[in-house]
């Protein structure tokens, strides 16, 4: 998201992540396939100068190399793409339902053309790596880059895959250690 001179950088005597509780990755007691899909969750990278967020509807989490992982799956044509490839963190938040609407717009519409916080009114914060998370979700996954691959079609083992890729723009899989986990109790 391109920012102008002066807009959304307020100052505020309140911590960015006041009203969240810092927990241990294995104590999110969020159902990973509901929460991914069912639920979506906005990826975003950069800084709060200039960053990005995209909804997302696929990924996962677990562990991997004996650290806890977040996988997620970037099109090289969204806006977003840029963004994680130049940084290092990235953040992935999940929301109660009351915010479907905004995560609706934020999967349809393009940070080329509008500030999705603005137009939604989510409230982007600095997290503790630098990178950006909105201050309504429920839950917030603060991340460092630790793999990325090109998705390759000759290697999917199920045809039916294919027809996710109609315009032949395989995914960009990043893997991100967890460093972070804020969770806030809300209302649905």
């Amino acid at each position: 998201m391109r920012r102008e001179k002066g807009k959304r950088e307020r100052s505020s005597s309140v911590r960015p992540d006041a009203g969240f509780r810092r927990i241990k990755p294995e104590a999110i007691k969020d159902n990973p396939f509901q929460a991914m899909e069912g639920d979506w969750f906005l990826l975003t990278a950069g800084d709060l100068k200039n960053y990005n967020t995209m909804t997302c509807g696929w990924g996962a989490w677990g562990v991997l190399w004996s650290r806890p992982a977040v996988f997620v799956f970037v099109r090289p044509t969204r806006h977003t793409y840029a963004f994680i490839n130049k940084n290092d963190t990235f953040t992935v938040c999940f929301f109660s339902k009351r915010y479907r609407q905004a995560l609706q717009f934020c999967g349809t519409h393009s940070g080329r053309d509008c500030d999705k916080a603005a137009e939604t009114g989510l409230s982007p914060a600095r997290a503790s790596n630098g990178s950006v998370f909105f201050k309504q979700a429920r839950l917030v996954l603060e991340c460092r880059k630790i793999y990325q691959q090109d998705l390759d079609p000759g290697l999917f083992l199920d045809p039916d895959i294919g027809k996710c890729y109609p315009q032949k723009d395989y995914h960009r899989m990043y893997v991100g250690q967890v460093t972070k986990v804020l969770y806030r109790k809300q209302e649905s």
